[in-house]
């Protein structure tokens, strides 16, 4: 608009109620809205293989292969991923390898259920 002048605290920081912000900032709808952490690639590969092997076969993923990742942060990657996705998954290891394989959430959620967790109270009358 002619006339108005864009005030920023000299390096994109806009001001708000005549006091200069301590960040700059941006339309929500610019931000993106996803995590792409450093064990993406790897975690991605890994579910790709899942999703193309049967059931009853385990990814071997050689510790070597990691790029000097620790096994455990990919491990965790890997659990935010699968929970994400709604997929259950069993891991391992050796000392050569990082097994995955895909379970059967009905026998790990069986166990789980409210119902089978609450104590079971009967009243008797006397």
């Amino acid at each position: 608009m002619p006339g108005s002048r864009n005030r920023n605290g000299g390096n994109g920081k806009k001001v708000h109620d005549g006091k200069a912000l301590n960040f700059a900032n941006k339309a929500i709808a610019s931000v993106p809205h996803g995590r792409k952490g450093k064990h993406n690639l790897i975690v991605a590969r890994i579910l790709e293989d899942l999703e193309r092997l049967e059931i009853e076969r385990a990814v071997l993923v050689p510790l070597d292969g990691l790029n000097g990742e620790k096994m455990e942060n990919v491990r965790s990657a890997l659990n935010r991923a699968t929970r994400q996705k709604n997929i259950s998954v069993a891991t391992s290891t050796d000392g050569q390898y990082f097994y995955v394989w895909r379970t059967d959430p009905k026998k790990f959620q069986a166990a789980t259920t409210p119902d089978r967790l609450a104590p079971q109270i009967t009243t008797t009358r006397q």
